[in-house]
């Protein structure tokens, strides 16, 4: 199959600069560099040294830096001999600085893109390495963008950037592709390697470089035909899950209205064979994604007079989750005869989701905020998250979770992790708001848990 890709320049790159790369990707003489060693950027590394780069991680924070150099692993999705093994045999290192650009043959930038409390895209991180980038760009270096952003951002944004800061032209002089991360933290079945990795270029020759480097680390690669369309590739794969999840959150809370059970619901039009797919409601969506990549489509939509409105419902519904889970909790209270403002309340898992560490846009959090703002007495038990702050007050998990348990007014389960005993819990709680469906099948004779 041939591939159509836009070519947006009349002269393409030499065959010389091409080969000269490709032998160098084929016998691993590359020097591979990683900007951002985060829980993209790190096991990415790892992974490129586990098949015989030099891997230069470019990382400003310098306690990260100072971390891998130390292999002090902070990423639960790296393992500790592997990262181990990298640094000792000296095939990984990190430093602050982008002094070292000159030397790279490949550079993969894997930096946050998060939005303004506007909901609008922040591609400050982008940009700045992209400016830092540009001064030390030479002839023959593959330059591919990982962060998660709006179509067009690889040739609007950083492709100007770099052509004025060097001197130099893409498709001519130097190779420039995006190819979106699709890392799953905590999925034990699908890692770095084995998760099918989609690259686009503007020219073919950066194609056909970006797609002969991942595929030395990636098990299969799917090259489309432009950066844009691997962008918009992105985007889509995380709204289409914040869609369906918007839609049985919605199911959610017209089951309570009518008196329905949904998970009832949901795990019976799961058993048809065609047709379905598993999603389930919770307290909202949380992470590095959901939350946030829908929104740089929408924003990216009105440039050419296009509403989504899918997308902007969906997001509408599923920021509205935490409230829901509030009214809920109160009415609980309530039946109990207290007051919001007198209640003790536990949260059961405060990590975005099961059996990870990470509580970044946690929805959890911010039911923990709407409660405490409303007089609440906030707890945790996570086995994974030690600690973490809640409108600036430092919160750390309790040690013992029976104890907290039993002392709570009520439990709320946020997040469904593996390790925790949720018989246990129903035998010692008062009441419990289980918002992940986790208690559905385990036995309750005295009523105590009341599902989302």
């Amino acid at each position: 199959m041939v591939l159509a890709v836009s070519n947006s320049t009349e002269k393409t790159v030499s065959n010389k600069d091409k080969e000269e790369i490709i032998s160098k990707i084929a016998d691993r003489s590359a020097i591979v560099g990683v900007v951002g060693l985060g829980y993209v950027g790190l096991p990415f590394a790892v992974e490129k040294t586990k098949v015989g780069f030099q891997v230069i991680g470019i990382e400003l924070n310098p306690k990260r830096a100072a971390a891998v150099n130390a292999a002090k692993n902070y990423i639960g999705d790296v393992d500790d001999a592997e990262l181990t093994q990298a640094v000792e045999n000296g095939q990984l290192i990190a430093v602050s600085s982008f002094d070292c650009i000159p030397d790279l043959d490949a550079i993969v930038i894997c930096v946050p893109t998060p939005l303004t409390k506007n909901l609008t895209p922040d591609l400050s991180y982008i940009k700045s390495v992209t400016e830092q980038i540009a001064p030390f760009l030479r002839r023959g270096q593959l330059i591919t963008l990982e962060s998660t952003t709006y179509p067009g951002t690889t040739d609007e944004l950083m492709r100007p950037i770099l052509e004025t800061g060097s001197g130099l032209t893409q498709g001519i002089d130097f190779f420039l592709a995006y190819s979106p991360e699709r890392v799953d933290p905590g999925n034990q079945r699908y890692t770095t390697k084995n998760t099918n990795k989609v690259v686009g270029a503007s020219d073919p020759d950066s194609l056909e470089v970006v797609t002969y480097f991942y595929q030395q680390t990636i098990d299969r690669v799917v090259p489309v035909s432009s950066a844009k369309a691997a962008e918009l590739v992105k985007v889509f794969e995380n709204i289409f899950r914040s869609v369906n999840i918007a839609l049985v959150n919605e199911l959610a809370m017209l089951c309570d209205r009518m008196d329905l059970n949904v998970w009832e619901i949901l795990d019976a039009a799961n058993t048809k064979p065609f047709g379905i797919m598993s999603f389930y409601p919770g307290p909202g969506v949380g992470g590095h994604c959901i939350p946030l990549d829908p929104h740089y489509l929408e924003w990216k939509a009105k440039e050419y007079n296009f509403n989504t409105r899918f997308i902007r419902l969906a997001g509408e519904i599923n920021r509205s989750m935490p409230e829901y889970v509030v009214h809920k909790a109160t009415k609980l209270l309530n039946y109990q005869g207290l007051a919001t403002s007198k209640a003790q309340i536990l949260f059961l898992g405060v990590a975005y989701k099961k059996d990870i560490d990470d509580w970044r846009e946690s929805p959890a959090v911010q039911v923990m905020q709407l409660l405490q703002r409303e007089g609440a007495k906030i707890g945790y038990y996570d086995p994974f998250v030690p600690f973490l702050t809640v409108d600036e007050h430092p919160l750390m998990s309790a040690k013992d979770m029976d104890t907290a348990i039993a002392q709570a007014d009520l439990v709320i389960i946020t997040t469904d992790h593996s390790q925790v005993d949720y018989g246990a819990a129903i035998g010692l709680a008062k009441a419990i708001l289980d918002t992940r469906g986790i208690t559905r099948k385990l036995a309750d004779p005295d009523r105590k848990v009341v599902l989302l």
